[in-house]
Order: structure tokens, then C-alpha cells, then sequence
């Protein structure tokens, strides 16, 4: 999953957000020295990310795009499902979605000094162009696959993926719902088993 359902399914403990966020600039086991919780966040992240590359309904969407894209598929469903997210972000959550937002660029700024180096060099794009509210709209995912394609210097053809989400949009998103109810009851049976330990 991208950083949106990850920030949502930190069930809005902060520290454990904040782990959660981070973990994909965390390598092995070089998150030790964290606060426990956001140690907790870490692993927690990595729960969701394991559950989510094995699922069938995410293999599903992944392989529709596998012909354009190959490797690089897996990583484009994870963008379009965190539009499905903030697009039916009602569905979800009793927060607006520009509160939650602010909310939790407000907890980045707070907690800059605990960030890893790479969130820190990330972190003031994400907040200029909004990243987490403008994935709601088909313009702002676009923006996002077009600046995923320079990052791999044009080798992932990812600036076209937009028109793959627009022609099976219904596809995406019905895969989407079914799979994120899954994924909801599965990481918050993690979340509090890591709380309990």
C-alpha cells in the first residue's frame, strides 16, 4: 500500500503513524534505537506490505498491468488504491480528509528531528504539492505516476498509467473495496497484537 492507507491504518495512535510512514526508509533491523511504538509503527508497516504483495485481489489489479508495465505494476496499484482511498475517503473516516491531512503534516513537522535523512529530503515536496489530498483526483495521480517515471528515469513507462486507471477504472476501484475490508480487519488484529507486546 502507498503512504496514505498506511498513515489510515495507523489507527490514529501518532507515534505508531509515525513508524508506519517511515518504514519504507528503514532498512533490516536498523529501527532499534526508535521510541518502542514507533518501532511498533515500523513492523506494522511491513505486516500490511507482506499481506498486501500475497493477496489475489491485489495480484489481480497487478496483473492487469504486468504486459506495460512489468515489475514496476505492483507499485502503480499502490498509488491507484490509495485514489480509490482518498476518493471514498467518507466511506472511512469520520475526519475530513484535509483535517486528517494537515493533522498529520502537522505530526511530521513536530517530530522532524526523529525522521530518517530520505523522509526529511521527501517530506517538503509532499507538503507543497499536497500529495495526500490530491490523490483524491485523477489529476493528482497523474502528477504522481509522471514523477515516479522521471525517478526511474523514464525506464517505467509509469506516466502512462493513467490511462490504464481511466480505461478500467470500475475494475480498479471494486478490487480496491474488497480487498481494503480485508486489509482494515487484518492490520488492526497486527496493531493490537504490537500494542499488547
Amino acid at each position: 500500500m502507498n503512504f496514505l492507507a498506511h498513515i489510515y491504518l495507523s489507527f490514529d495512535n501518532k507515534e505508531i503513524t509515525l513508524g508506519n510512514f517511515i518504514a519504507d526508509h528503514i532498512r533490516g533491523n536498523k529501527y532499534k534505537h526508535f521510541p518502542d511504538n514507533i518501532q511498533k509503527g515500523i513492523l506494522l508497516h511491513r505486516e500490511i506490505d507482506t499481506f498486501t504483495d500475497s493477496h489475489p485481489i491485489v495480484r489481480q489489479s497487478s496483473k492487469r498491468l504486468h504486459q506495460n508495465y512489468s515489475h514496476y505494476s505492483r507499485v502503480i496499484v499502490d498509488i491507484y488504491y490509495d485514489h480509490f482511498l482518498a476518493k471514498n475517503w467518507h466511506e472511512y473516516s469520520d475526519t475530513p480528509l484535509d483535517e486528517f491531512v494537515e493533522s498529520f503534516y502537522d505530526l511530521l513537522e513536530d517530530n522532524y528531528d526523529l525522521l530518517p535523512m530520505a523522509t526529511k529530503r521527501m517530506m517538503p515536496y509532499m507538503i507543497a504539492d499536497n500529495w495526500l489530498l490530491n490523490y483524491a483526483n485523477l489529476a493528482g495521480i497523474d502528477r504522481v505516476l509522471h514523477g515516479m517515471n522521471r525517478r526511474t528515469k523514464n525506464k517505467s513507462r509509469m506516466n502512462f498509467a493513467i490511462l490504464d486507471l481511466e480505461e478500467h477504472y470500475l475494475d480498479f476501484e471494486n478490487e480496491f473495496t474488497s480487498f481494503f475490508k480485508e486489509l482494515i480487519t487484518f492490520s488492526k488484529q497486527k496493531y493490537i497484537s504490537l500494542c499488547e507486546d
